[in-house]
Formats: structure tokens, sequence, C-alpha cells
């Protein structure tokens, strides 16, 4: 805004007033625009812009930019009471701005802007100091200002394809956002026979179109793109937090049969599914900020391939977490964020309880708790849990989660006594299993009529 970079003759003519005052304004940022007095400037007020620099490879984004400067000069006259303005070409020869297509960018948005703001503007001066740039505005003018229908019907053949969006800016169609409607499929609509047609309308059945109608794929489709809990109406927390202790009161009062059969506390009561979708995302948030390598090195749970219908696999080897796993808040983060890419569609869990003990009974609440923390996407496409080698203890667990936990999600449990009959749903070369589950399946099993290969690990029927 000083005398260097400012419009040649502005200060000079304005008097020592004009520079003094641009000097406590703290400059200008390009695309922005900021107002002074006019001092000896038959004028009442001087508005103060900064054009972009131009270069090929930012071409879009200069032309933001230079339609920002129109803009805000034609703001800041609205905002100061002004009705009439006299504007030169804000874009200099030294910045290297192709002139015709500037052009295009100033009168595409004086005339937006006018679109919206036509009553409090009374005129729109465009200034120019070459004769080449009177000419491109005297051909560019009509085009988007017509005067008649003659230049109307002449501008709509010549007007470019691209006259920016409804403030003259530049449509980068790659940066918009695209809200697809849901999802849909065309159902044609039965026909009807003449006879099931009334009288008075045979006639217009006869003329019209054959219909179709659109309708909406069933809820489970649906499931997979939108999650029910994200849309629920949550209740207020301090009325959510008083009905979760009548609740908690209520379930500690009565017979608590878990706990007598000796599985522990079945824990709180059932959370709502925005309760249950917002837990889970504080949960998969403090996951992604952690460093839980160590969880990951001890091989409890982690990724397969697919099983023989195509669905992503899951691994859990109860040996490793029953020995080694100590931290559960951990562990629950570290499941939290390796289940979150499986969970978006039908998936497999496949553990192995081999050489396991469960010495220590699994505690109802904690397993209730990690289910509502995976959130109802787990349990709604989790298609089967696969279970090597159960001990009659683990069914026994297992039928207790069945009772007082979740009846759905663990009647999906397959049992499944040997290797070779896993594979019928898992293929082998999709697994990775660990050396001790071969050698328990030999010892469970007997190894007559297996052989097993030391460097594949596959097994085979003797021949």
């Amino acid at each position: 805004m000083d005398e260097v970079h400012s419009s040649q003759g502005l200060h000079a003519a304005a008097g020592p007033g004009l520079a003094e005052e641009c000097a406590t304004l703290g400059g200008c940022r390009t695309g922005m625009a900021k107002v002074t007095n006019a001092y000896d400037l038959p004028a009442r007020r001087v508005i103060h812009t900064v054009g972009p620099k131009y270069a090929v490879k930012y071409h879009s984004a200069a032309e933001n930019a230079l339609s920002h400067c129109y803009r805000s000069c034609l703001e800041l006259l609205i905002e100061n009471g002004l009705r009439s303005i006299a504007m030169g070409c804000i874009y200099t020869e030294a910045k290297n701005y192709p002139r015709e297509p500037a052009a295009h960018v100033a009168i595409r948005t004086v005339r937006r802007l006018l679109e919206k703001q036509k009553d409090k503007i009374t005129a729109v001066v465009f200034c120019t100091s070459t004769s080449s740039d009177t000419e491109i505005y005297k051909r560019l003018l009509p085009l988007y200002l017509p005067r008649d229908k003659h230049e109307e019907a002449v501008a709509i053949s010549k007007l470019p394809a691209d006259v920016g969006d409804e403030n003259g800016e530049t449509i980068i169609h790659e940066r918009k956002i695209r809200i697809k409607p849901l999802p849909k499929k065309v159902i044609p609509k039965p026909s009807q026979s003449p006879a099931e047609v009334p009288a008075s309308d045979v006639g217009l059945v006869q003329r019209s179109v054959p219909v179709q109608i659109l309708e909406y794929r069933n809820s489970s489709y649906l499931d997979t793109y939108l999650d029910p809990a994200f849309m629920s109406l949550m209740k207020d927390p301090d009325q959510r937090r008083q009905e979760q202790w009548e609740k908690t009161a209520q379930a500690q009062g009565g017979w608590n049969c878990a706990k007598m059969l000796g599985f522990g506390d079945i824990g709180g009561p059932p959370l709502s599914a925005a309760e249950e979708y917002s837990l889970h995302s504080r949960y998969l948030a403090k996951a992604n900020s952690l460093n839980l390598s160590e969880i990951a090195e001890m091989k409890i749970l982690y990724r397969g391939g697919v099983d023989s219908e195509g669905r992503p696999v899951m691994v859990v080897v109860g040996a490793h977490f029953l020995l080694r796993c100590l931290e559960l808040e951990r562990f629950i983060l570290y499941v939290v964020k390796e289940f979150e890419p499986l969970i978006q569609k039908p998936y497999t869990i496949v553990y192995f309880h081999s050489a396991a003990s469960l010495q220590v009974q699994p505690d109802l609440g904690w397993m209730r708790r990690l289910q509502q923390i995976l959130g109802r996407k787990h349990q709604r496409n989790l298609h089967t849990i696969y279970v090597l080698h159960p001990t009659f203890h683990l069914k026994t667990a297992i039928f207790a989660l069945q009772m007082f936990v979740d009846k759905v999600v663990w009647k999906k449990v397959v049992y499944v006594d040997r290797l070779l009959q896993l594979f019928k749903y898992v293929p082998r070369e999709q697994l990775t299993i660990p050396d001790f589950v071969f050698q328990h399946d030999i010892e469970v099993n007997g190894g007559k009529g297996l052989i097993v290969d030391p460097r594949t690990k596959y097994i085979y029927h003797r021949p």
C-alpha cells in the first residue's frame, strides 16, 4: 500500500496524508481490501487491494485471488455507504497476469455481485491506461452485460464455457463436495392386465409409458453405507446418567446369576446406539494416538487372509493372551484399532484355543464392555467365530456369554475340533498358525492318518 506498489500517481495526487494513513493499516493481504480517506483526490474514499502474481501452474489460484480483489472492493463500497466506484486494472503488468483472461475475471465478478446488490450500487467504472486494455473491455463488456437483445444473442455464442460460480470464482470440480444419493435399484413395476384395471382407467393405462419405481435396497445392504448409531438422537447427559444409576441399582438389587456361577459381574446397564457410537469413537481416537507396538509383538491378535467366501479374517491366539497379556486397557485399545478396518463389512474371526487354559475365568462384564466399545457395526458385520480345539470350560463360558451378554453375537460360534475341519472354512494358505497349534492338534486328535510337513506346516491325510 506504499507509493512504490500503488497505482502510478495516486499518492502524488492525494497528498502526504494518504501515505501516513496507509502506514497505520499494517499492509493488506492478496485478495483483501482496505479503505482510507481520499484526502486531495476528488473522491470520498480510496479503496486499496493487492492483486495476485500469476504463474501458469497456479492459474486457478490466481483467478480466484483476482476475483476476491474485485469482490472485496465492491463489498467495502457497500459497507461504507458509497454507491459508485472507478476501478483500474488490478492485474498489473509487473505481476505477469495475462490481460484478456484477467478482464474476464474482473467483469464476471462485478456482474455476479451486481446481480445480488444492484439496488446498492449506482455505477461501476472500469478505467484503463492502455489502448489494448480499452479494446479488450469494449469487446468483453457486451458479453457479460448485454444492453439489448442483439448483444444478448451474440453473448450466448461467444461467452466462454466457464463463467465461474455464483461469485464469479473459478469452479474446481475436483474440490467440490460430492454428496451421493443413497444406493438405489430400479425395480420394474409389475404390469396389470386390462382385466385388473378399472374401466375408467383403461385409456390412461394404454397411453402411459411403462413406469419404473425406485426402491431402496433392504436395510442390511444400506448398513454397509450408514451407521444408524451416528444418526440416533442422544438424550440429555444428566438424564442419561440418572437412568444409568437407576438401572445399575436395580441390577445390583436383584439376583446376579452370572456372578453366582463364577463368571464375574455382568457390568452396568445397556448403552444406546448413540452412546456406543460415542464410546467407540473415543477409544478409536485414543488408540490412533498411542504406540501399541508392544501389544502387537505379543501376537495375541493379528490379521489373516480371507475365508472360503472372501471375507477378511482376524486371528486370535488364546494361549498368548492368557499367558502374556497383562494391561487389559491397552489391549482393548489395540483391539479397537485392529478391528476398525474389518468391521466396515462382513468378516470372520478364527480363535485358536489350542494349549490355552481357563484357570482365570472370563469376566462377563469385561467381555460385555469390549463388545460395547467395538460397537454395533462389529456385531452386525461379524459373520462367524470359528473356535479351534474348544474345551468343556470354554464351551461353558461361551454359553454364559450367550445367556448374559449377547445372544446374537455368540450364537455365531462354530466349534472346530481339527485343523483339517477349519481348512474347509478358511484355506490353509490364508492363515499364519503358531507351531504349538499343530503340535496340540496331533496330541489331542492323535497322529494316526495325518502327516505334518515341518517346513510348510501343511497337514495331509496319510495315503
